[in-house]
């Protein structure tokens, strides 16, 4: 990709944290602007659930962060930068590595596409700038692949896994058939659901594996159908995952004992697919707009923001919070070294409206907080526009994630 292509992909999207930047500039940050670029799918099949209206979650972050801030507050400038990483890992990388040497940011943000974010990673990590890997779902990044400029804030594949495939699998379905995206997301969902399937005594009779952005889903379909498996695990997200469910429905393969299960769902995907069609799915989501108060409140501002009345999804959420936690790291440690800033991040709890109350973030750089399991409305069920969710259970902060010593995180083997 050369520079005029990366030029034309990234948008410049200013927000005001303070008005002096000589006091920051003097206490470690470069030229006294913290600058926080939002890398996602912006026309693709993840455009809805993060897209060009996670700019504006991260936006609301920077200015409540400077509404918060006080006297005691080093006052600093927040720049917020917009690229598009069309889900191809070359081309996010580059961008990532430009925004850092020439644009100076000092934290990339969202980065749904697990493939892309391992590349952005690994060029975070070289480059000590902070990842704030939102909308990130593999739990490698906490495993293997996990880094100390690194924070994984809102799901992975294994709190997925855990939620939605133990429910399921302990409710009478025991046999599994996976349709997967074939890359690493999609990989990791359906290997960490598999365990799951085979931990709560189930079976996995096969899997097929499909390409980003599948619009026709048949074939996958009458291999899942022909496997007689009670539970049809749909281990993809955004676009793919709607259109599978649509076309399984039109198929009749949600009949009898069969159920479809939508292991990475977002309230957009519900929302497209209608809760005629969506309806009794069982999904795991880190937060739902019509949770509590504060979270009603909080949508409420961003559904203003990006118009339409649009709600928000868990990513959406996760960029806001974790930026507006970023932000108070940098001003704790008056400068944006990766490894600096997520370490102030681990040192204490972190208060957070949106994500139960509390967030606190391990060694590893597993943000840590409630996940909820929740079932789609019956039509008449729903009160409202985006009234689709019932909640079924809470999963505890101390069960929703994979345990710290079993991830393989080299920087947990390093501190014992």
């Amino acid at each position: 990709m050369g520079r005029a292509a990366i030029r034309t992909a990234v948008a410049l999207a200013t927000a005001m944290a303070a008005v002096s930047a000589a006091g920051a500039a003097r206490a470690g940050i470069a030229d006294g602007v913290v600058r926080i670029g939002v890398l996602n799918d912006g026309t693709g099949p993840y455009a809805d659930l993060s897209g060009p209206a996670s700019v504006e979650a991260a936006k609301l972050a920077a200015e409540d962060f400077a509404s918060m801030a006080g006297a005691a507050t080093p006052p600093f400038k927040v720049e917020i930068l917009y690229a598009d990483h069309q889900n191809k890992a070359d081309v996010g990388a580059e961008i990532v590595r430009r925004w850092v040497d020439v644009n100076g940011v000092g934290a990339v943000v969202d980065v749904p596409n697990t493939a892309v974010a391992l590349a952005v990673n690994e060029v975070l990590r070289g480059k000590d700038r902070a990842f704030l890997a939102s909308s990130v779902a593999s739990s490698d990044l906490t495993g293997p692949k996990c880094a100390s400029t690194t924070v994984q804030w809102t799901f992975d594949t294994w709190a997925l896994a855990h939620g939605t495939g133990s429910a399921i699998t302990r409710d009478g379905g025991e046999s599994w058939f996976f349709i997967t995206a074939d890359y690493a997301f999609g990989q990791a969902l359906e290997r960490d659901t598999s365990e799951v399937v085979k931990a709560n005594g189930g079976r996995v009779l096969g899997s097929v594996r499909h390409p980003l952005n599948t619009a026709d889903f048949s074939s996958y379909l009458l291999q899942a159908q022909a496997s007689q498996a009670k539970v049809i695990g749909f281990a993809n997200a955004g676009a793919d995952a709607t259109n599978a469910i649509k076309q399984a429905a039109e198929f009749g393969l949600a009949q009898g004992d069969r159920r479809l299960a939508g292991l990475l769902m977002f309230l957009t995907d519900v929302h497209s697919l209608g809760l005629q069609a969506a309806q009794g799915l069982l999904l795991t989501e880190a937060f739902y707009w019509d949770l509590d108060d504060a979270t009603r409140a909080w949508s409420k501002r961003f559904a203003e923001r990006v118009g339409g009345g649009r709600m928000p999804t868990m990513n959406h959420a996760g960029v806001y919070s974790s930026v507006l936690a970023y932000l108070r790291a940098v001003a704790s440690v008056r400068s944006d070294s990766g490894v600096a800033v997520v370490d102030a991040m681990k040192r204490a709890p972190i208060e957070d409206k949106l994500f139960g109350g509390t967030v606190t973030v391990r060694a590893d750089g597993r943000a840590v907080h409630p996940m909820y399991l929740f079932q789609v409305k019956r039509p008449e069920e729903s009160k409202g526009a985006w009234d689709y969710y019932r909640l079924v259970a809470t999963i505890p902060a101390d069960e929703a994630f994979r345990p710290l010593d079993q991830g393989g995180c080299p920087l947990v083997a390093a501190k014992r």
